[in-house]
């Protein structure tokens, strides 16, 4: 019997290992939320460049086969064809063309987990306070014998 209360330290310990790197660790429920969590900003943000690519697909396309759009661009651009001639007005400049966005660059973050050497430091110490006590104990029997 003397024996089973020093387990119960060891015992402590690898279930409080357990429990903790299943919740908190790198490998836990914690980084895999998370990374369930990335991986839909992902899917999101390729969603929105495939909604961007086939804008500017279109876009393309007009250019390329639409004359009146390359017309239009053109003189967006501040081109015209020979015969025409330009009246500019002092402090207007050319017309603004809204910018086409190509995306952006979307990083992904490393998940935040408790690293295994801490979560080892913690179990073996709540191990060996559960072993200090269960000897503290044993001390005050052999005492009040």
């Amino acid at each position: 019997m003397r024996i089973v209360k020093y387990l119960v330290g060891i015992w402590a310990v690898i279930a409080i290992y357990t429990f903790f790197s299943f919740l908190s660790g790198p490998k836990g429920i914690g980084a895999y939320n998370y990374l369930l969590a990335e991986r839909e900003r992902q899917w999101d943000n390729i969603t929105n460049l495939g909604i961007l690519y086939d804008e500017l697909e279109k876009t393309r396309n007009n250019l390329l086969y639409d004359q009146d759009t390359l017309l239009i661009h053109a003189r967006q651009l501040g081109y015209g064809q020979q015969d025409e001639r330009f009246i500019r007005i002092v402090g207007l400049g050319y017309a603004k063309t809204v910018p086409v966005a190509a995306g952006s660059v979307y990083t992904a973050q490393n998940p935040e987990y408790v690293s295994d050497f801490n979560i080892k430091m913690v179990a073996l110490c709540a191990g060996l306070l559960i072993f200090a006590f269960l000897f503290m104990l044993e001390l005050i029997e052999n005492r009040s014998r």
